[in-house]
């Protein structure tokens, strides 16, 4: 008996130790996994402690910011960043008194009364109701005050845009897309919006049947993502400059619009980039013509005109076809495939140079040039220089233009194609091209980002690319000193500043009617396009005024703005003097 009892005492010591060994088997696992919880989870767990709304925004990357350097000390500005801002919700189901809530609440956000009761009492089992998005900390501090129910906020980031007068087109903005996220729209908020925006976060965890997560369940937390802030090119002291006065120019002449661009020569960076009618990216709600939005830099192709006639005599000068002394009769006009050409000014001016073809703007002059260049070879100048092509500035949209005509059978395609008629080119090709007279014949491709800052310190830094090289040095050292000929004796005398030498050329275009048969009778598009100083360019710019309706031709209206500018930027760029 008495073993019997020993044994039964050993099983149930046993079983008792089986016992206490389960018990602290399982008490060592709750430690473990509340130390896993508390200390390797910890992070996502105070994430989902956070409010519903929040953890939204947490998951939601911080939009990179937009910045210039300031070329005194090397300083970095934001055109656009971001501010801290609250968006305000609404739990109508929560309310008692939903109608005197929306009393309130409009009164303290300034939103329409109506707007907000109609919200709060539609549906009274409404889960949640976005109020207003980019409420002020006033407002939200006099929220809490009020202790409304049912009412709350949450914290955010709105764009904010501290530089006015920098060009709206240029930079862009943020709205929202068909989800209501935020997505840029337009300029460089629209065309670099995915280095911009960032990554979102995600956030996942395992469910049971009735869509409660499961504890012991697998879970993960993606944090979001910083975009990346971009640095431009754009000087910011040219930019204010050039949109203050192409907009005084606009106004003066009572135009439609106008545009300024602004290009180093031998890097492609462009320093300035403004048009006028523009907007402010932190109002363009209050824009009521969306076509605003759009960047005429880089959007709007048009007929260049007589500006064009610096390519065709520089592919002539390159070709060996003509020299600078040339000449040609010029009897006032060219018959051409049952169409009769004349110059600008109906007149015939007998024997003419190269050189007095670009300063008096003669038609017959690029006519005979382009003559003697061949269709072929002529098409392959205007190529090489970049026309019919989009440069890949990486601002979007981006037109192309056309030479297309230039492919088609007869010879007055080439012919009117020679002094910029028949053919269309946008802003930023035209600086392009004449960059490319300017630095020895290298076409360089045009670039508004000039470095990228990732969120991790990472940095790229943009490379100035050659495109290729439409002519030779020597003919851009000859197409130089004929253009500065046409500011010294010609039409662009109006653009020259005192003590340097300047090169450039007016170009007056006609306009086409809308339905494509012959121009308007009294519509112009003005131009002057140019760099100084001649010898060693610090800039290539064109200034073009659409429909001035004061004056007729570019040197009383383009070529002045050419020489306001020019005479800033040589002061600016410390650019000593040439000559007396």
């Amino acid at each position: 008996m008495m073993n019997r009892a020993l044994r039964l005492s050993d099983l149930h010591e046993q079983r008792l130790k089986i016992i206490q060994y389960c018990f602290l088997f399982a008490g060592l696992l709750i430690v473990l996994r509340l130390g896993y919880l508390q200390i390797l989870q910890y992070g996502f767990y105070a994430f989902m402690a956070s409010d519903q709304h929040d953890i939204q925004t947490k998951l939601m990357p911080t939009r990179g910011q937009i910045l210039v350097r300031d070329r005194s000390d090397g300083t970095l500005r934001a055109l656009a960043t971001n501010r801290l801002s609250w968006q305000v919700y609404a739990v109508p189901k929560e309310m008692d008194d939903a109608v005197e809530t929306a009393h309130k609440l409009s009164e303290i956000l300034g939103l329409q009364d109506v707007d907000v009761v109609t919200q709060l009492t539609k549906d009274p089992n409404d889960p949640y109701e976005k109020i207003a998005d980019d409420v002020d900390q006033e407002a939200i501090d006099k929220l809490k005050a009020a202790k409304l129910e049912g009412i709350g906020y949450v914290k955010s980031n709105a764009r904010f845009y501290p530089e006015s007068n920098m060009g709206g087109q240029l930079i862009g903005f943020v709205g929202q897309d068909d989800k209501g996220q935020p997505v840029g729209k337009y300029g460089v908020e629209s065309s670099f919006n995915d280095l911009l925006s960032g990554t979102p976060g995600e956030l996942f965890a395992e469910k049971d049947a009735s869509g409660r997560r499961i504890a012991i369940g697998l879970l993960n937390m993606r944090q979001a993502t910083p975009g990346a802030d971009i640095v431009l090119t754009i000087d910011p002291a040219i930019q204010y400059q050039a949109c203050v006065t192409i907009q005084n120019a606009v106004r003066r002449h009572v135009a439609d619009s106008g545009t300024i661009v602004i290009m180093q020569p031998f890097t492609g960076a462009v320093l300035a980039m403004c048009s006028f009618p523009d907007f402010e990216p932190a109002q363009y709600g209050k824009t009521h013509d969306i076509s605003v939005f759009n960047n005429p830099a880089t959007f709007t192709a048009y007929e260049p005109g007589s500006i064009f006639k610096a390519f065709t005599l520089a592919a002539g000068l390159d070709a060996g076809k003509i020299g600078v002394n040339t000449t040609y009769v010029d009897k006032g006009f060219e018959e051409i495939d049952d169409f009769t050409i004349k110059n600008s000014d109906g007149l015939a001016h007998g024997e003419k140079s190269m050189t007095a073809v670009l300063e008096e703007s003669l038609n017959t002059g690029t006519i005979f040039v382009q003559r003697q260049l061949g269709k072929e070879a002529f098409r392959k100048y205007m190529t090489n220089f970049g026309f019919g092509q989009k440069t890949g500035i990486g601002l979007t949209p981006e037109s192309k233009g056309t030479i297309i005509s230039l492919d088609r059978k007869g010879d007055i395609f080439a012919a009117t194609a020679s002094f910029g008629q028949g053919i269309s080119t946008t802003p930023i090709q035209l600086v392009e091209g004449y960059a490319a007279l300017a630095n020895g014949g290298m076409l360089m491709k045009p670039y508004i980002v000039d470095e990228i800052i990732y969120a991790d310190g990472r940095r790229e830094k943009t490379k100035p690319m050659e495109l290729g090289r439409p002519i030779t040095q020597r003919t851009s050292r000859l197409i130089s000193g004929m253009l500065v000929s046409v500011v010294e004796k010609g039409h662009g005398q109006r653009a020259g500043v005192p003590g340097y030498w300047v090169a450039g050329k007016t170009g007056t275009a006609q306009v086409p009617k809308k339905n494509g048969l012959g121009y308007e009778p009294d519509i112009t598009i003005g131009s002057f396009a140019g760099y100084a100083p001649a010898s060693d360019p610090k800039f290539a710019m064109i200034v073009e005024i659409d429909h001035p309706r004061d004056v007729q031709w570019a040197e009383a209206s383009a070529a002045p703005v050419f020489g306001e500018m020019a005479k800033f930027l040589l002061t600016y760029l410390e650019v000593p003097p040439e000559r007396k």
